[in-house]
């Protein structure tokens, strides 16, 4: 699956051939998940399978996601072993994917073809969601969740890609944990520009273009939202306040309880901590000028934007709209998709969960969490009472970092406990 360059990124550069050869590759790999399911193609990039039950069990279906396409590679990166590669070694597989996401996809089919061969029937309906271009906006996974609610379907839970089992999964906090999101943040790509005089750079105005945009830049700091506690992670502190021993039982508890105190405290610590409890911006590109002597009379600048639980797109852009204060910097919403509801943890689904997690990874608490970054699930909150985004895989904080980066990797080990767990939830889904 690795050797296969399904980078949605470059699909003008590299053509459709890898991902349909990734859809043949599945069908030779997994020939009775292929003769058993349906499979119906949704755009040229989704897969849906549909896996009818024996009707023990009433009300929706159960929806396991993955997506198969992958980011682009720097070539300028020093890879061990090259991305498409698919090496082997000590115990791991490496390459572009392993983690994001083709190892979460692998170990869903794993498990169904394992089931299969065992002559297993789920209690209620199974439905296989794959998607090929996940990684740049997910239009395919938007295309078969329409399809899904015109139908009047409504997933009893949907699973897709997000948290991990993870070791110590805040600072003070020792031990193992399964982070499982209930919750994602909104996403919002906005285009700042200005406009200003040209012409000889011998001879500038007070303010440029250029200038123009840095300045509105520098107004949108780390302040520029206000820090606020989501339901989940006030439910994740109450989780990790039972499995920490010491003094940090009783912070853990305490913040459990204060949301405006984990909001500052959290907003203080920076990083990841701080990206829990509010709205987050980045600009990640700037453009203006053709010449190091001459004035562009046009630059600007795209930012990124992850909407904090509780928040909007519209306000969101008015507040930046307000933190600007410059009525010449037009700002464009180029792409937009508001947070998700938080999906509740005192229910059967979540339950589901933490018993197939028992056969999996025992010892290994559930524990609920915000999501930072954005899912093919979104697409499917909007109708679906429990959303989760957990991909059953240990991952240790230098492989997290790997994902979207260098040496991306995964252990084979890891890959079968991934197994165990979808195997596991198919066979206690009730």
């Amino acid at each position: 699956m690795i050797q296969l360059p399904t980078v949605s990124a470059e699909l003008e550069h590299r053509g459709q051939q890898p991902f349909d050869d990734f859809v043949t590759l599945l069908a030779g790999l997994y020939p009775l998940t292929h003769s058993t399911l349906t499979l119906e193609r949704h755009t040229e990039f989704g897969l849906l399978f549909h896996w009818r039950s024996s009707g023990e069990a009433s009300g929706g279906p159960l929806v396991l996601m993955a997506h198969y396409d992958v980011v682009p590679v720097d070539e300028s990166d020093a890879w061990t072993y090259p991305p498409f590669e698919g090496r082997i070694a000590d115990g791991s597989v490496y390459g572009r994917g392993a983690l994001d996401d083709k190892g979460p996809l692998i170990v869903i089919l794993e498990a169904v073809e394992n089931l299969l061969a065992d002559g297993f029937t789920p209690a209620r309906d199974v439905y296989l969601s794959f998607g090929g271009n996940e990684e740049t906006y997910g239009a395919a996974a938007q295309a078969i969740a329409a399809a899904l609610r015109q139908r009047g379907i409504m997933p009893w839970m949907v699973i897709d890609e997000g948290g991990a089992v993870v070791d110590a999964p805040l600072p003070f906090v020792p031990g193992r944990a399964a982070m499982v999101g209930v919750g994602e943040k909104g996403v919002l790509t906005l285009k700042l520009t200005a406009r200003g005089e040209g012409g000889h750079a011998s001879a500038p105005p007070a303010t440029t273009a250029v200038r123009r945009i840095a300045r509105a830049l520098d107004r949108l700091d780390a302040r520029t939202f206000r820090p606020r506690t989501p339901a989940g992670i006030s439910r994740m502190l109450a989780q990790l306040a039972a499995q920490t021993p010491g003094p940090a039982r009783h912070l853990l508890k305490l913040l459990s309880v204060t949301p405006p105190l984990t909001a500052r405290v959290f907003a203080a610590l920076g990083g990841d901590p701080a990206a829990l409890v509010r709205t987050t911006i980045a600009a990640t590109m700037q453009s203006g000028g053709t010449a190091a002597n001459v004035l562009p009379s046009q630059a600007s600048a795209t930012l990124n934007l992850r909407i904090a639980l509780g928040e909007t797109v519209a306000g969101s852009v008015r507040r930046v709209r307000r933190r600007i204060s410059d009525s010449l910097v037009t700002i464009e919403v180029v792409e937009a998709s508001e947070p998700s509801p938080e999906s509740p943890t005192d229910n059967a689904q979540f339950a589901l969960l933490a018993d197939a997690l028992v056969v999996s990874h025992p010892g290994v608490a559930a524990v609920p969490y915000v999501m930072m970054a954005a899912t093919d699930s979104r697409h499917f909150h909007r109708f679906s009472p429990a959303v989760y985004r957990f991909a059953p895989l240990e991952m240790s904080n230098a492989q997290r970092g790997s994902i979207h980066g260098v040496d991306e990797s995964v252990e084979i080990a890891a890959l079968e406990r991934g197994e165990r767990f979808h195997r596991a939830l198919l066979q206690k889904l009730q």
